[in-house]
């Protein structure tokens, strides 16, 4: 197996940066991290530093990125209906952004959800289809766009999964699949919003997939699940190469911005 290493040093600050980045230096942000418990950190003793949204702020702060406010709105578990409009997650979210929005910064919102709708059982509605998963993900997105017109919404595509993963829900390669299928759906809601001149709707990271598939013994934790040891939940060096993925992201969104 090839393994390949992600460290966040002037090498790679340098790659990032091969976009003309450089414009974007003078952005003020506000940046809302929607997601799961990759998201969110599990695992770690201190996600507030150690988790991918930490990783991406430190990145992007040292790309010349002023953010005026971060918050981490992952929820281990959750899935795409967990976080539709009214629901209390979405209304959480509501209540962070509505603080941000007085601030003079645009409020930006990173999206990674998907894991725990391609589940077999468990998760609240898995398994999700694809249809269902462009369906309500569009909620999502229509609703902070009515609520936060002026915001820049980057959606991440997923990151993968061993196929034997089992621990208090079922994935395995059927979820594995399903969440392969994901993918396309996000790109058709992204050109869907372009083409209909409907807000600030970017794809963001779609390198992570790949990436911790190749990597997934250096960068994924080993977990003990009910079909053997699963990898499923980024470790310090995951957190730390998905958190530069998504600073990559959100960058090129706020040059393009």
């Amino acid at each position: 197996m090839n393994i390949i290493r992600l460290k966040l040093t002037p090498v790679i600050l340098c790659f990032l940066g091969i976009f003309g980045f450089a414009r974007a230096q003078s952005k003020k942000i506000n940046i809302i991290y929607i997601g799961d418990s990759i998201t969110y950190g599990a695992f770690f003793t201190n996600p507030s530093k150690d988790a991918p949204p930490a990783k991406a702020d430190s990145v992007l702060k040292s790309m010349g990125i002023d953010i005026v406010a971060s918050s981490n709105q992952g929820h281990g578990g959750f899935t795409t209906l967990d976080f539709l409009p009214h629901t209390d997650a979405f209304k959480q979210i509501e209540v962070v952004a509505n603080k941000f929005k007085d601030n003079g910064a645009t409020i930006l919102f990173s999206i990674m959800l998907g894991t725990n709708d391609s589940a077999m059982d468990g998760p609240l509605g898995a398994p999700v289809s694809k249809e269902h998963y462009y369906e309500n993900l569009k909620a999502i997105t229509d609703q902070l766009l009515m609520d936060y017109p002026g915001s820049i919404i980057v959606i991440n595509r997923q990151t993968w999964y061993s196929p034997n993963t089992y621990n208090g829900a079922r994935y395995l390669q059927e979820g594995l699949s399903r969440l392969k299928s994901y993918y396309p759906q996000i790109k058709h809601l992204v050109s869907w919003y372009r083409k209909n001149n409907t807000g600030k709707i970017y794809l963001g990271d779609t390198r992570g997939f790949h990436y911790f598939k190749a990597n997934y013994l250096t960068s994924l934790r080993p977990e003990d699940g009910h079909q053997g040891t699963f990898y499923l939940h980024p470790g310090k060096d995951g957190a730390r190469a998905l958190g530069a993925f998504w600073a990559k992201a959100i960058y090129k969104s706020i040059n393009r911005n």
